[in-house]
């Protein structure tokens, strides 16, 4: 039987409290960016929903674009190093969007070559962040890990939607966005000083590029409950892109009260996370993948109450619902990817579920800005909650999403 003792211990370990420390850091900048760069965006002169999504389909397209190299990259360098920089390159483009919010000077061309720049950061970093869990944390504790850095991580998105929302209102978005970007530099330099040695990491043969894409591919396609939730997110992922990237952020501004509406309904979905990670350091269902499907249902809740018009105390609670859904979710697709995959292919497949599930963000954000203003915003964010809802359900019909069961427990 597990013990709550016996998971806390991890954090004794030197590695792993480094670890954990900078991904705390680095999700707490990351925190600051959505309200910043939204408000901030949509304050300049002339700006609307469309010119925000420019700016944040920018962002995300780099993203994918390196979503695969990312994840060759981090199966063939010490993965350490490659979220260090990652986490540098983040830090750059969000002091250049800093320098040019505070200066008054916001070409959208300029935005949109700093916003790149983070999202490629994001594409060198999570492939390697989801391969090196498994080298600082033993085998019998990787939900124990994948927990705890959940914890932190969403602590720190309280924090920072809090924080941001405040310092936006305050000082204004360019003063948030450079805090952003020097807790990304933070995080690089605690990333830094996590060395491993040779001996933590086996190295395969050298391979093309081409040849680790393709055996990368053959680990992710072989299984089927693997390729379902990613195409099932693929679709979630757009809308979600659409709702809290554009719609979320534009109703806000329109009926619910602005910059600190929208991070009191961030901020409730931040504490739904917390109370997520909690459930899920208990829990340990038989069947992880079906499991965390279903929870996904209850995810178009906050964008269903949004478009219906509900007060801001309701949809505020929606989007806890969905903090606490998502994140029993993401530690149990971690953990089982985890055990799952071999460790030498894992950025890899890492970095297929991530541009997979991301591939259709750009298109999300692309189409939000006109969806608004053919459909109106409510309109809009109802056919987001009616997306979520359909591709769960597509797919729940797979056998290897129902079927795949769990390890047995090691008895202590």
């Amino acid at each position: 039987m597990h013990s709550y003792l016996h998971d806390l211990g991890l954090l004794r370990d030197r590695k792993f409290a480094l670890l954990l420390s900078a991904r705390t850091i680095s999700v707490l900048g990351s925190a600051f960016a959505p309200v910043a760069l939204a408000f901030g965006v949509l304050g300049l002169p002339g700006a609307d929903a469309t010119t925000l999504s420019v700016v944040l389909t920018a962002q995300s397209l780099p993203m994918i674009a390196f979503m695969l190299v990312g994840g060759v990259i981090a199966d063939r360098l010490p993965r350490q190093r490659v979220m260090m920089a990652g986490e540098l390159l983040m830090a750059l483009g969000y002091f250049a969007l800093a320098a040019m919010m505070l200066s008054g000077w916001t070409p959208l061309t300029a935005m949109g070559v700093a916003a790149a720049a983070t999202g490629v950061g994001t594409a060198i970093m999570f492939p390697a962040l989801s391969g090196i869990i498994p080298e600082v944390v033993p085998a019998d504790r990787l939900q124990a890990g994948n927990v705890l850095l959940g914890l932190g991580a969403n602590a720190s998105r309280v924090a920072g939607v809090v924080l941001s929302g405040g310092t936006v209102m305050l000082f204004g978005g360019g003063w948030a966005l450079l805090v952003s970007g020097a807790m990304f530099a933070l995080a690089g330099v605690l990333i830094a000083m996590l060395r491993l040695t040779s001996a933590e990491r086996a190295r395969a043969e050298r391979h093309s590029v081409l040849a680790d894409l393709r055996d990368g591919w053959r680990e992710f396609s072989s299984r089927q409950w693997l390729w379902v939730v990613v195409a099932q997110f693929s679709v979630l992922v757009m809308a979600l892109q659409a709702g809290h990237g554009v719609l979320g952020p534009l109703l806000a501004k329109e009926s619910l009260g602005g910059p600190a509406a929208w991070s009191a309904f961030l901020a409730g979905e931040a504490v739904g996370t917390i109370a997520g990670v909690l459930v899920s350091l208990r829990l340990r269902p038989r069947r992880p993948i079906l499991f965390g499907t279903l929870i996904c249902l209850p995810t178009a809740l906050p964008y269903l109450l949004l478009g219906l018009d509900a007060p801001l105390w309701a949809t505020v609670a929606g989007a806890f619902v969905l903090g606490v859904c998502f994140d029993v979710f993401g530690v149990l697709w971690q953990t089982t990817m985890q055990r799952e995959v071999p460790p030498e292919s894992l950025s890899r497949v890492s970095s297929y579920d991530m541009l997979g599930s991301l591939m259709f963000g750009p298109i999300g954000l692309m189409l939000a800005g006109p969806a608004a203003k053919v459909f109106g915003t409510e309109g809009a964010l109802l056919g987001c909650a009616a997306l979520v809802v359909l591709s769960t359900l597509a797919a729940l019909l797979a056998p290897g999403v129902r079927n795949l069961r769990a390890p047995e427990p090691v008895s202590r």
